[in-house]
C-alpha cells in the first residue's frame, strides 16, 4: 500500500491554475472552500439563480454558470450526484473543456461502467476522502485532515499524478495520508461496503432484530432501544479502536454472547450472499440496474424507499428520539454552525 503525505505533494502544481468546482453539495462545498482557504484559485459552476450559486457567493466564492465556467477551469471537479454525472459530461464537460485540463471525481462509478469516456487529451483522476463534507471541512479547520484515496485512470499530460495529490493537499487530504488505489478498486469496494456492511447489512440486521423481539411479544420501545439506538454506542467503540476496544468497553456477558452466537446469525449463508453481491457489483449488473431504474422514473426505488420509511422501528424511534434532548441539543448546535459559516461577510 503506498500512502501520500504533505511532503509529497506540490502545491505549486494547481495553485495557480483555476480549479472549477461543478456540484456545491457536502463534498463540493468543504472541498471548495478548503482549496480557495489553501490558496488555490477556486470557481464554482452553479445555474444562475440557483441556492448553490447562492450559497457559493454568501461563501465568499467565485461563482460561474457551468457554460462559462468550465472552459476557465485547468482542473474541473465533477462533484454532482452519480445519476447526474453522465449528461453533465456530455453536455457541458466534454464540448467545453480546455485541451489537456483534468477531470477529477471523488467516485469512480462513471467512468468504471463507462457511462463516462472521457476525452483522450483529459487527465482523469480520483480523490476520495473517506468521511462525509462536514468532516472534510471541520477537519481542515482544525489542521487536521480526513484520509483519502487518489487514483489515475488517465494521464494524457503526464502530470495527472501531481495534479490529483495537489488537491488531495490543498482539502486537507494529504494531512490525513493518500492511499494510491485504482478507479475499480475504490468503485467496487466503495459500492460492496454500502450494500453488504454499511448502510443494506447494518439496516437489514437492524430491523430483523427489531421485528424478532416484536414478534415475540416484546414491546417496540425496548426493542428500538436494543436493536438501534444502541447500535451506535457499538459503532463509536469500533470507530475509535477496532475490535479490541469494543471488547474493553462491553461486559463479559456481552463479549461471549458476541464471540459464541455473533456467528449464528451472521453465517456462512451471509457470506455466500455478499460474495453473489461482490459478483454484481464487479460484473456491472448493479450498475446497469440503477442505471436503468434511474433513467426509467426510478419508481422501484421510491416504493423501496418509502417502505423502509413506512415501518414501525421509525415510527417509534421518532416518538423516542423526540425525547432525547441531547439530539435536539446536537442538531442546534449543528445549525448554529452552519449559519454562522454561510453568513455574508460585514
Amino acid at each position: 500500500m503506498k500512502t501520500y503525505s504533505t511532503a509529497d505533494a506540490n502545491p505549486a502544481a494547481l495553485r495557480d491554475k483555476t480549479t472549477v468546482i461543478y456540484g456545491y453539495g457536502s463534498q463540493g462545498r468543504a472541498h471548495a472552500r478548503n482549496l480557495h482557504d489553501s490558496g488555490f484559485r477556486v470557481l464554482v459552476a452553479a445555474r444562475a439563480g440557483g441556492p448553490s450559486f447562492a450559497q457559493a457567493q454568501a461563501d465568499g466564492l467565485d461563482v460561474d454558470t457551468p457554460e462559462n465556467a468550465v472552459p476557465k477551469g485547468d482542473l474541473i471537479a465533477l462533484l454532482t450526484p452519480d445519476m447526474q454525472q453522465a449528461d453533465v459530461y456530455r453536455d457541458v464537460i466534454a464540448p467545453h473543456a480546455k485541451p489537456g485540463a483534468a477531470l477529477l471525481f471523488a467516485h469512480g462509478f462513471n467512468v468504471h461502467f463507462g457511462q463516462i469516456a472521457p476525452r483522450t487529451d483529459l487527465d482523469v483522476i480520483l480523490v476520495a476522502p473517506k468521511g462525509p463534507g462536514a468532516l472534510v471541512r471541520r477537519q481542515y479547520e482544525e489542521g487536521r485532515g480526513v484520509p483519502s484515496l487518489m487514483a489515475i485512470h488517465q494521464d494524457a499530460t503526464g502530470k495527472a499524478k501531481e495534479l490529483a495529490l495537489a488537491y488531495a493537499d490543498g482539502i486537507g487530504g494529504t494531512r490525513g495520508g493518500v492511499i494510491e488505489t485504482s478507479f475499480a478498486e475504490e468503485t467496487e469496494t466503495d459500492l460492496f461496503g454500502e450494500q453488504a456492511v454499511l448502510c443494506g447489512g447494518a439496516t437489514e440486521l437492524v430491523v430483523m432484530g427489531f421485528e424478532t423481539l416484536v414478534e415475540a411479544g416484546y414491546q417496540p420501545e425496548v426493542a428500538y432501544f436494543e436493536c438501534l439506538h444502541e447500535l451506535k454506542l457499538i459503532v463509536d467503540l469500533l470507530h475509535e479502536g477496532g475490535m479490541a476496544k469494543m471488547h474493553q468497553f462491553i461486559s463479559e456477558t456481552a463479549q461471549y454472547g458476541d464471540l459464541t452466537r455473533g456467528p449464528r446469525v451472521v453465517d456462512e449463508h451471509t457470506r455466500t450472499q455478499m460474495r453473489a453481491v461482490l459478483r454484481e457489483i464487479q460484473d456491472g449488473q448493479f450498475a446497469r440496474e440503477w442505471v436503468n431504474e434511474h433513467k426509467s422514473g426510478r419508481g422501484k426505488y421510491m416504493e423501496l424507499k418509502q417502505r423502509d420509511l413506512d415501518h414501525q422501528i421509525e415510527t417509534v424511534g421518532q416518538r423516542l428520539r423526540a425525547s432525547m434532548s441531547w439530539l435536539r441539543d446536537s442538531a442546534s448546535a449543528k445549525k448554529e454552525a452552519t449559519e454562522k459559516q454561510t453568513a455574508p461577510a460585514a
